[in-house]
């Protein structure tokens, strides 16, 4: 007898909960992998070594952006079947998702082992960061499908009824990647690649508390059952690739703004921007695990044509971000110095903090609007409107920050690179409010 699906049933505050809160604190955690080894790298090494990772961080992010193309599809394109009562379709999608996700997973680390340094270049390493970045994704690309199934394996747990799993597996590995990056970099001295190594199996770590449940066939998707089923993959792919887009353009705004940064101000330049964004992660990171978390509750209610519940569930997370975003501005604004002070030594790297501090309040007008945004990609990926949510997340990362990197710094300075951020989010959040304007009314009418 198939079990009660309690995304459907149970009562919205205390399921929005449930289901969030496990999914915002594990998506900080996760995104502490990176912020962990700046901290150590920062301190133990030096703020060049430190802007070497940044240079790299988009291959990261690369790696996680691909994950998330196929993750986010399948569980939105699985939790709708599920939803309106197709367990088969279910199954098919999520064992067409790990076919592919293999596939890819492979494909990204043999890029990484095998052409580490001209990623590196391509990334926009300087002479001085090269040796440095390369050893970077060398050691990560090792861990590339290690990555992407502890992310699949863990946003899989929301559709089985464990949405606590995830933040469980996440745990677990932030804890291993503090021990063993002090233990590779403070302690062995082995700097980016000792720090990259560390992530990678911190990912192990957590991907072998995720899996568990997984591998029994009792559970209602699991690694044994479903079929491979190439258009359903496909369609899977194409919606999620909305939130694949946010990852990317993430990585493709680091590598806008790091060379932007080093034009205008050197790697004193490239090493502010990450400090910041390393303190505005925390809040970003927030933002999608609202995003996330409300998915799941969003596509099988989308699937069961429950639009009362989605209205509801979507209004929550959009309200919830909102406040977040407002409180990291208010602290960008009151202690922005303090923060930044946690990643460098003030005695030796006084410049670099000063000019992060000055940057960080343009920054932290993004947070104002980027909530909006996020919830709002995040809810067209759950209704399966794929080319809603890619417009939306295309806009805030590449477009609109390219176009404000275009005309602003040539008028304002370093300063016009800083506002470019907050122009991008405002200006897609402009976007979204003209399109749910127009998509909303013909929900309401459904």
């Amino acid at each position: 007898m198939a079990k009660e699906n309690v995304l459907l049933t149970r009562p919205l505050p205390g399921l929005f909960l449930r289901y969030v809160a496990p999914a915002m604190a594990a998506m900080v955690l996760d995104g502490i992998q990176g912020i962990v080894d700046g901290i150590f790298i920062g301190n133990y090494v030096g703020a060049d070594a430190m802007a070497s990772v940044n240079i790299a961080n988009p291959y990261y992010q690369i790696i996680i952006g691909s994950s998330m193309v196929i993750c986010s599809g399948t569980m939105s394109a699985a939790g709708r079947a599920l939803g309106a009562g197709k367990e088969k379709r279910a199954k098919d999608i999520y064992h067409s998702a790990l076919v592919v996700l293999g596939v890819i997973s492979v494909l990204l680390m043999a890029a990484g082992l095998l052409f580490s340094r001209p990623v590196a270049l391509l990334l926009g390493a300087s002479p001085a960061l090269l040796e440095n970045s390369g050893r970077y994704i060398r050691a990560l690309a090792v861990f590339a499908p290690a990555i992407s199934f502890k992310i699949l394996f863990g946003f899989s747990s929301r559709l089985i009824g464990r949405p606590q799993l995830y933040l469980a597996g996440t745990v677990t590995t932030i804890s291993a990647n503090i021990f063993l990056d002090y233990l590779a970099v403070g302690v062995l001295g082995l700097g980016t690649a000792g720090a990259a190594a560390a992530t990678g199996l911190a990912y192990l770590a957590g991907l072998l508390v995720v899996v568990r449940p997984l591998l029994s066939k009792e559970t209602v998707l699991n690694v044994r059952d479903g079929v491979f089923r190439p258009k359903e993959i496909l369609h899977a792919s194409f919606n999620g690739a909305s939130e694949g887009v946010n990852y990317v353009a993430a990585a493709l705004t680091v590598f806008l703004l790091n060379r932007s940064f080093m034009e205008a101000a050197g790697e004193g330049g490239v090493a502010a921007f990450t400090i910041i964004s390393y303190v505005g992660n925390f809040v970003t990171l927030l933002m999608f695990g609202m995003s996330d978390g409300s998915g799941p509750i969003i596509s099988n209610n989308y699937g069961a044509r429950n639009w009362d519940r989605i209205r509801k569930t979507l209004r929550a997370a959009v309200i919830s971000n909102f406040i977040l975003g407002l409180v990291l501005f208010a602290a960008f604004w009151i202690w922005g110095q303090e923060l930044i002070s946690l990643f460098l030594d003030g005695e030796t790297e006084g410049e670099v903090i000063a000019m992060a501090a000055a940057g960080a309040r343009i920054y932290g007008l993004c947070f104002l609007a980027s909530g909006f945004n996020i919830v709002q990609s995040g809810y067209y990926t759950a209704l399966g409107d794929a080319v809603s949510s890619i417009l939306i997340a295309a806009s805030r990362g590449i477009v609109f920050v390219a176009l404000g990197l275009a005309l602003f710094p040539g008028m304002l300075g370093i300063n016009g690179v800083w506002f470019s951020l907050p122009f991008g989010e405002f200006a897609t959040a402009v976007l979204c409010v003209g399109m749910y304007g127009r998509k909303g009314r013909r929900q309401k009418q459904g």
